[in-house]
């Protein structure tokens, strides 16, 4: 929608080539790699000239480093968004951070090179826009706490019971949002708003005990702040992730658009509960591994990618994806104080481990 406002520089993926490939021919960017090793080799084969191509997860690093652009949109699923928004961070490129887990790993890491390098971060996630937006003007130690809102996914109303019977399809079906499988599930357990917590605590440099879930199941306040004289901001909108992209993107401009306005009196009533923190277990333990700090927000993250990736292939039933996260965590050793390669090196640890529990 936006050609004069924005080129695109590059193009990654991880083994999806066939959309990757169409991507590429209409948008013609001079850099391209390919995550998936034997995915990149068909790609490779059939598209072979206009660009420079890399493949590996060097490939993605190597891309970040040679390509020539303002803006790295860091939207890898997982783990292997962290290197990439590295090398982006050293070249003193504005980062729109769509990869939680690189906060939820490497928090301090992250946020001292952004220091040292002068770069700026930017949270694409509609909660932490929305929390970026209504701190716009605002003293931060004025804050008395952010408001993390959660649809609930699409077990908020089960019980004990009926979490133990979830199938991959009934875990797969959001309520509101249209994501990749892994975020989807990591929604209904909600995990996905566990790592929120986590990757706020170092965006916004807030204390834990003044960052707060609440389960919001129309999605369309995306989150709060609290001020210290009681007056709270919110920021509303339909729950589409195209607004919190285009805000990230042209910030600190505000872009017209044609996307779809929030009718208020269309929604008629929002609504608002405590999460259950007995019921989504995995919530529970983001906020743990918060108290705890060092590499335990690391064997989190990378326990709960392979119990998620287990559960998808019907190993493990959907209420084992925290007990795997929770022996994980029992399991590997906490290194208080990491560098990078002791946080890759326990993300290591963690996946193999976290693959041997039956």
């Amino acid at each position: 929608q936006f050609p004069d406002e924005f080129k695109v520089a590059g193009l990654t993926a991880n083994s999806n080539i066939n959309l990757l490939a169409g991507q590429v021919a209409e948008f013609k960017p001079k850099v391209v790699a390919v995550r998936d090793v034997i995915a990149a080799e068909k790609f490779i084969k059939l598209h072979k000239s206009g660009f420079e191509f890399y493949s590996g997860n060097e490939g993605l690093i190597e891309a970040t480093k040679q390509c020539d652009y303002d803006i790295l949109i860091s939207s890898l699923v997982g783990f292997a968004g962290l290197e990439p928004t590295i090398e982006a961070i050293k070249r003193k490129k504005r980062i729109a951070l769509a990869n939680k887990e690189t906060l939820v790993v490497a928090g301090q890491i992250i946020i001292d090179l952004c220091n040292k390098y002068n770069s700026e971060l930017l949270p694409v996630d509609s909660e932490h826009s929305a929390i970026f937006q209504c701190l716009a003007g605002e003293k931060h130690d004025e804050i008395k706490k952010i408001i993390l809102t959660a649809s609930g996914g699409p077990f908020r109303e089960h019980s004990h019971e009926q979490l133990a019977n979830v199938t991959r399809e009934e875990a797969l079906d959001h309520p509101n949002w249209d994501m990749g499988s892994k975020i989807t599930i990591d929604s209904a357990t909600m995990m996905n708003k566990g790592l929120e917590v986590i990757e706020a605590k170092w965006l916004f440099g807030l204390s834990n005990d003044r960052i707060e879930v609440v389960v919001h199941p129309q999605s369309i306040i995306h989150s709060m702040v609290e001020f210290s004289d009681g007056s709270i901001k919110a920021q509303l909108s339909l729950p589409d992730m195209k607004l919190p992209i285009l805000y990230a993107l042209s910030y600190p401009k505000r872009i017209k658009n044609e996307f779809t306005s929030t009718s208020l009196t269309k929604i008629k009533s929002l609504t608002f509960f405590d999460p259950d923190f007995s019921k989504f277990i995995c919530l529970k333990l983001a906020y743990d591994v918060l108290e705890h700090g060092g590499t335990a927000p690391c064997i989190l993250n990378a326990a709960n990618e392979i119990a998620v990736d287990r559960f998808l292939k019907r190993q493990i039933p959907f209420t084992d994806i925290p007990n795997v996260i929770q022996k994980s965590l029992d399991h590997i050793e906490n290194h208080l104080r990491p560098g990078l390669e002791t946080i890759i090196e326990c993300d290591r640890k963690t996946r193999e481990y976290a693959l041997t529990i039956n």
